[in-house]
């Protein structure tokens, strides 16, 4: 904890930033912390009950537009950061980043390719749970799988939490918010909540870092990280790794596999 605290400080000091993202104790656990003093840096934590996605406030602009900012990432948010350097989201020049490294110690990562390489590197957390959800809804008939998505998602009353909990929704007006055309539906219904969250996962194709942050901010429960992380699971499988060739609605090739169409 003491690293994090030294290190925080220094590039406060030495005005290598100008906020550093952090963790501090809550009443709960973990939660985000905004330093922009020096000596306010001894409020920080950093260890492995730090989970939260804070990679979500770097595309804040009334929170980082214009400033150097330094931030603590766990994995998740470490994924998040090399797909947002993907879609030219940040800045080198701009971002310090402590991580934790493969002996538990903490290191700097000063670029996109530093901060690539050593997510790489890293062993993704396993999630049991996630991991037998998921099999059960494989197992289910496409009836069963409907009946229950049904069910889940009609239960949606469209506070967009989980839209604002994901750091790869920085799009300054997202398509809930159009009305010429009208897309989605502003109100709560189980057919126009469905088609809220069938567009939000293809948005989120091969651009989700499966970090479950959706999932978590959902008021009622609803595990629409599922979709995500499904959905993830499908592209991996299809096209690839994420980030290596664009996003997945963003290209293709005259080769692409189309046995997903029936």
């Amino acid at each position: 904890m003491n690293d994090i605290i030294s290190q925080a400080r220094s590039l406060l000091e030495n005005k290598t930033v100008d906020i550093f993202i952090g963790y501090e104790k809550g009443t709960r656990g973990p939660r985000p912390a905004f330093i922009s003093k020096s000596e306010d840096a001894d409020k920080l934590i950093f260890d492995e009950s730090c989970s939260g996605n804070l990679a979500v406030y770097l595309t804040r602009k009334d929170l980082t537009e214009g400033k150097k900012v330094g931030i603590s990432a766990s994995y998740y948010a470490l994924k998040n950061l090399a797909l947002l350097f993907d879609e030219c989201q940040l800045k080198e020049e701009n971002l310090r980043v402590i991580a934790f490294s493969g002996n538990g110690d903490l290191k700097l990562l000063q670029s996109a390719e530093e901060i690539k390489q050593h997510v790489e590197g890293m062993p993704a957390p396993v999630n049991p749970a996630v991991e037998e959800q998921i099999r059960k809804i494989e197992a289910m008939t496409l009836s069963e799988r409907w009946a229950f998505w049904t069910e889940e998602l009609s239960r949606c009353f469209k506070c967009y939490a989980c839209r604002w909990a994901c750091p790869m929704c920085y799009c300054t007006k997202c398509i809930v918010e159009v009305n010429r055309p009208q897309w989605v539906q502003p109100w709560a219904g189980t057919l126009t909540n469905i088609e809220w969250q069938i567009n939000r996962v293809m948005h989120m194709a091969g651009r989700c870092s499966e970090c479950g942050a959706c999932g978590a901010a959902c008021p009622l429960g609803i595990p629409i990280y599922l979709l995500n992380k499904r959905m993830a699971d499908q592209v991996k499988e299809n096209f690839g790794k994420p980030g290596e060739e664009g996003n997945v609605l963003s290209t293709f090739k005259p080769d692409d596999k189309e046995n997903f169409i029936v």
